[in-house]
């Protein structure tokens, strides 16, 4: 009798390849802020990282493709009066960067071609609204010129860049405490948050209405992140009573019990999922973790699939995740990363083996079986052979 003992997945063997010491960027100060945001922003022609600057608020803007030794004295975008917390590029246009800091203001800023060659300060527009801090900028995914901010005030507001002004205002009785967390569905229709009072809520940003709303996704204390996966569903990432590190899938239409959750250690950082609508896989990258789990998502139960776990030495300071046309595809890459360490920006590249490559170890796994059952049959005819005597 024969049974499948794995799951048939395209995605089973997606593995992770650090880049090499030439293609990092070194000698980078990351942000010693803390705040559960990735501290770094990538798109096919920057990357862009929250770095630590005296008298104000500053992060570093370089081309993709310069990495080694940064100089100490590069130019970098230090118009804020105080830390930067978030920084997000606009899917539209790859040289529009917008950020969000503790000076209350979210700002817009334009980067040319070859990157700075001075110290950039003044923003293309400053969008003031928010009383305190702002810890998280997200672009409308369908819309141009469309930004949400989110700040410790417990109000979102989505901007009109074009004209500097709030169109939508989500208020403190949406919210009642901090939000830790905002996402746009894939079509930006919704808009789906986790905040401090323990409940995740899918909201209609034109209406301002809630559309749906789970409280306690998680039983712990500690920060909850939720982002919109495929066919209506939602993901969280959360603590346990016992402050075990979980995973939860969740159908918007059926809030009252997961359709699948999952333990997965003790750490203390918070986890941030990357969601790829093309395969299906989610990333979860934790702050403070040498590690980036990936589980893929199906339509059948159980619905989350472990896949496996990419793991280095040292630890990730922020993660940044470029955007699928950033990709080399023609290598078999279907995600990349940007893990920052205290002084460095490393790329790591996940990729699917070809079919060829996987064919050739499982072949070669055949063969390896086939020789252990010829030697076991030795071996029992040699016993045989022995008793008889």
């Amino acid at each position: 009798m024969s049974r499948q003992v794995v799951r048939s997945s395209k995605f089973r063997h997606v593995f992770g390849q650090p880049a090499k010491a030439d293609q990092c960027y070194e000698d980078v100060r990351v942000s010693q802020t803390t705040w559960d945001s990735g501290f770094c922003a990538v798109n096919p022609k920057f990357m862009a990282l929250i770095c630590e600057a005296s008298g104000g608020g500053a992060f570093l803007v370089l081309p993709l493709g310069k990495t080694g030794r940064v100089d100490k004295n590069v130019p970098l975008v230090c118009g804020h009066t105080a830390p930067v917390l978030d920084i997000a590029w606009c899917p539209h246009n790859d040289n529009v960067i917008a950020s969000g800091s503790e000076d209350c203001t979210v700002m817009v800023w334009e980067i040319p071609d070859g990157g700075l060659v001075l110290p950039l300060r003044e923003p293309v527009v400053t969008l003031e609204g928010h009383t305190k801090r702002v810890g998280i900028v997200a672009w409308h995914p369908t819309a141009q010129n469309v930004l949400l901010s989110a700040g410790c005030d417990n109000v979102i507001l989505v901007w009109d860049v074009g004209t500097g002004a709030a169109v939508l205002t989500l208020g403190p009785d949406v919210h009642p405490d901090t939000i830790y967390s905002v996402d746009w569905s894939r079509d930006g229709a919704l808009i789906c948050t986790s905040c401090r009072d323990k409940r995740v809520r899918v909201i209609e940003p034109r209406k301002g209405t809630v559309v749906a709303e789970k409280e306690r996704p998680h039983e712990g204390t500690r920060p909850v992140h939720a982002v919109f996966v495929s066919e209506g569903k939602i993901l969280t990432t959360g603590f346990s009573r016992m402050s075990e590190r979980q995973v939860a899938l969740w159908d918007t239409k059926h809030l009252e019990e997961p359709l699948s959750l999952q333990e997965l250690d003790t750490s203390s950082g918070v986890l941030l999922p990357f969601f790829d609508p093309d395969t299906n896989i989610v990333y979860l990258c934790g702050k403070g973790d040498s590690s980036i789990r990936y589980f893929e998502i199906t339509s059948e139960a159980p619905f989350l699939h472990y896949l496996s776990m990419f793991s280095s030495k040292e630890s990730q300071r922020g993660m940044g995740y470029m955007p699928k046309r950033g990709l080399e595809v023609n290598k078999c890459e279907i995600a990349r990363f940007y893990k920052l360490h205290e002084r460095k920006c490393e790329p790591i590249a996940m990729t699917v083996p070809r079919k060829d490559t996987v064919s050739r170890l499982e072949e070669d796994v055949r063969n390896l079986n086939a020789i252990v059952q010829k030697l076991q049959e030795r071996l029992d005819r040699l016993e045989e052979t022995v008793q008889a005597k």
